[in-house]
């Protein structure tokens, strides 16, 4: 049975002390492993449309366009202040130690598109609750929020409740 985790390798004290930084580079450097795991997200789709597939920056963005392009969806990416070219609309968020901000270009998302919200891991939340308001500003209809992994002991999945939200690992 394939298990995804043999592909995830972890890396102590990045970015800094303390931290175990899962690393996904071993899986996407696999062609099978990154096969498994897109049909493992497309599986959690099935019956549902989607139109566009919303990817947060950065490693958000590998999965995000596969599945966009599988699931005949636009891909949409949702990135740090200052890297998109166009209009956007922006929503601050609140981390362990201060607040960023995303951004998305503001004609991204048609009124009632459904939407797939993507990112590599669900940590606190924060990050992906911003999105999600970005989304819902726009006028897109969130059908589910997915990740790769859930860091479960931080909680981040309470801050999405009212989404389905799909993780394929949990820690």
């Amino acid at each position: 049975m394939f298990k995804i985790q043999e592909y995830i390798r972890d890396i102590k004290n990045f970015p800094k002390q303390g931290i175990v930084y899962k690393d996904i580079t071993p899986l996407l450097e696999n062609p099978v492993a990154t096969r498994k795991t897109l049909d493992a997200f497309l599986s959690f789709l099935e019956g549902h449309h989607i139109d566009k597939v919303v990817g947060i920056e950065s490693r958000g963005f590998f999965f995000a366009t596969l599945l966009a392009q599988e699931l005949n969806a636009g891909f949409v990416p949702i990135r740090k202040p200052g890297k998109l070219p166009f209009d956007t609309h922006r929503e601050s968020y609140s981390l362990e130690y201060g607040e960023d901000i995303l951004e998305i270009h503001s004609d991204a998302i048609q009124e009632g598109e459904k939407v797939l919200v993507h990112d590599d891991v669900l940590a606190t939340g924060g990050t992906a609750a911003a999105a999600c308001k970005l989304v819902e500003k726009l006028g897109g209809e969130i059908v589910q929020c997915n990740f790769l992994m859930d860091l479960s002991f931080l909680n981040g999945k309470e801050k999405i409740s009212s989404y389905k939200v799909v993780s394929l690992i949990s820690y």
